[in-house]
């Protein structure tokens, strides 16, 4: 495990905390690699139920190393070379968004730049209010990695893409949250807690049917057409009413009691 990414898992729940507070948790080589080799464990383990993804000491993370950049680390590498390496960096975001069970950012201080990036592939963000969000790259000089174009996009549509990427407005929590950046924004340092307690829930609830849920929506957000998603629908339907949980929770419904799911 690396010191630079701290990894907890609790009664299903895998917490993932960016461990650089010196540097407001940027991303270098360790700590992408860690979190790469987390995530895509993450989504096959099946004793992890859900992820949680924070940063230490009052930060997300502000996204790559400006100071590690100005120096000049990986220049020696050929631009074929380093489009390879940030690909598969980039899995991260990957994996999370795409994994069959939910992911949460708990957002405290700084997101930006790929650290937003990472925020918008999880399934839900909990912000504090007074957190700084912004896209960064266009005041470095840079494009964008990690999702955050795409992610941005099918969330607020191309043209708020385009005004969040080419004028990298900073955006307090609040304000991130009213045009739908994040999913609720809480008081200042309570967003792990509350995100944590979010986290877990869903860690104790149907893990099949979340996945099954997600595949849905992604089906639908490809533009696929009505009839694909109604048979995907229909088929994920089916395969979640033979489930142990679903079975589960119509025997609780009926017993006017609280459903116990196993992820199965």
């Amino acid at each position: 495990m690396s010191e630079m990414l701290l990894q907890e898992l609790k009664d299903g729940l895998l917490i993932l905390t960016m461990n650089r507070p010196e540097r407001r948790n940027a991303l270098n080589p360790e700590m992408t690699e860690a979190l790469r080799d987390a995530t895509a464990r993450a989504a096959l383990d099946p004793d992890i139920r859900a992820v949680l993804l924070t940063g230490a000491d009052g930060h997300f993370c502000v996204g790559g190393d400006v100071k590690a950049m100005n120096e000049g680390q990986g220049a020696d590498l050929s631009p074929g070379e380093r489009k390879h390496r940030l690909r598969e960096r980039m899995s991260i975001s990957q994996y999370l968004h795409d994994m069959p069970k939910p992911t949460i950012a708990a957002i405290e201080g700084s997101a930006a730049g790929a650290g937003l990036s990472m925020a918008l592939a999880c399934d839900l963000r909990i912000c504090a209010e007074d957190a700084k969000i912004t896209t960064a790259f266009a005041k470095v000089g840079l494009s964008g990695d990690f999702g955050g174009t795409y992610f941005i996009t099918q969330m607020l549509g191309a043209a708020k893409a385009r005004e969040l990427y080419l004028t990298s407005p900073l955006l307090s929590g609040k304000e991130a949250a009213a045009i739908g950046l994040m999913t609720r924004t809480v008081a200042p340092g309570r967003a792990l807690e509350e995100a944590a307690a979010l986290a877990m829930e869903l860690a104790r609830g149907p893990t099949l049917t979340f996945g099954r849920i997600k595949q849905n929506i992604a089906l639908a957000q490809s533009g696929a057409d009505l009839s694909a998603c109604f048979d995907q629908e229909a088929q994920n339907h089916v395969l979640s009413m033979m489930t142990a949980d679903h079975k589960e929770a119509a025997a609780a419904f009926v017993e006017k009691r609280k459903p116990v799911f196993r992820g199965a």
